[in-house]
């Protein structure tokens, strides 16, 4: 007599039959919700509270904020924070690559150039330099010499201030990025002849890269808006330039809000230069999403989005 089939396994009460898939419902965090309407609603009120400000003048805003005495100190500024970037960059890598030499003479002068420029408030360094006739009165030697003050302009002393400056600063950010190579790409580059110059080139300074450029951003958007402290010595940047057209009629607030409005759109662009460079040295790396805050925001509300959560019966 042979024996009775084996009764088929029962699916759980609720359970999706068998062989079907299983459907992922999202999970619903409804306390991210409630805390995002609530800091929404709160900058609602904020901007309905400046807009309807009777004391700001907004229609001189609008009127002025393409004027052209602001569009030359923006001008101004964006030259003022490429050249001192670009001076900054190369002489941080000097400095760098100076500390991070065996010379002990080249180490130790490179160390207390980075204390002294990164130790002193960068307004001291500006006025310092723009009250250089001080100190030097004439630049050269006997017939050679120069006028200080003739060679020094406001917008020379706010070049050299930043630069160096931002040289200082630099400098640690590149030495960071050289050590965090692997020492043996050193060893391996050296055993095929290569001298140091071409090692750092080829080698070292390529790989840094992933490295150097994230905090280098940074430093571009913190250098733009520090452009704003050579208005103590009036180098005719932007903000040089909107304070002096609000002191003629009394729209010093106007003003300082279309400087604001300029300089929220240096930083933008600024940021997004950064990420396209972080996104061109780090390709071959871990993988990163491309999306942008809006774009996950959109997926995520998406219907029939999976997430890892709770299944529906």
């Amino acid at each position: 007599m042979s024996a009775a089939p084996a009764p088929l396994p029962q699916s759980p009460a609720g359970a999706a039959p068998a062989g079907e898939p299983l459907r992922a419902v999202p999970v619903r965090h409804w306390g991210q919700w409630v805390a995002a309407a609530a800091v929404l609603a709160l900058l609602a009120l904020l901007v309905r509270a400046v807009a309807a400000n009777e004391v700001i003048q907004w229609h001189v805003i609008r009127e002025r904020v393409f004027q052209g005495v602001i569009l030359d100190g923006l001008v101004t500024t964006i030259w003022l924070t490429v050249a001192s970037m670009v001076l900054g960059v190369v002489g941080g890598v000097l400095v760098a690559v100076a500390r991070l030499s065996d010379n002990a003479l080249l180490s130790t002068l490179s160390r207390a150039y980075t204390w002294i420029f990164r130790g002193t408030p960068v307004l001291v360094q500006i006025l310092l330099w723009f009250n250089l006739a001080l100190f030097f009165p004439r630049l050269g030697v006997g017939s050679l010499s120069v006028s200080t003050n003739d060679l020094v302009t406001p917008f020379g002393a706010a070049l050299l201030a930043l630069a160096l400056n931002e040289a200082a600063y630099m400098s640690e950010i590149v030495r960071a990025g050289i050590l965090a190579v692997d020492p043996g790409q050193r060893e391996a580059a050296e055993a095929l002849g290569m001298t140091r110059g071409l090692l750092m080139r080829r080698v070292v300074l390529p790989q840094a890269m992933r490295v150097i450029i994230p905090p280098t951003g940074n430093e571009l958007v913190t250098l733009l808006k520090t452009t704003s402290l050579v208005a103590v010595i009036g180098a005719g940047d932007l903000l040089t330039r909107a304070q002096a057209v609000g002191a003629t009629d009394f729209t010093r607030m106007e003003m300082l809000i279309v400087a604001s409005l300029w300089y929220l759109v240096l930083t933008s662009v600024a940021s997004a230069g950064q990420l396209l460079l972080e996104r061109r040295f780090g390709r071959g790396s871990a993988p990163t999403s491309r999306r942008s805050a809006l774009g996950r925001i959109a997926a995520d509300l998406r219907p029939g989005r999976a997430r890892a959560g709770r299944v529906a019966p």
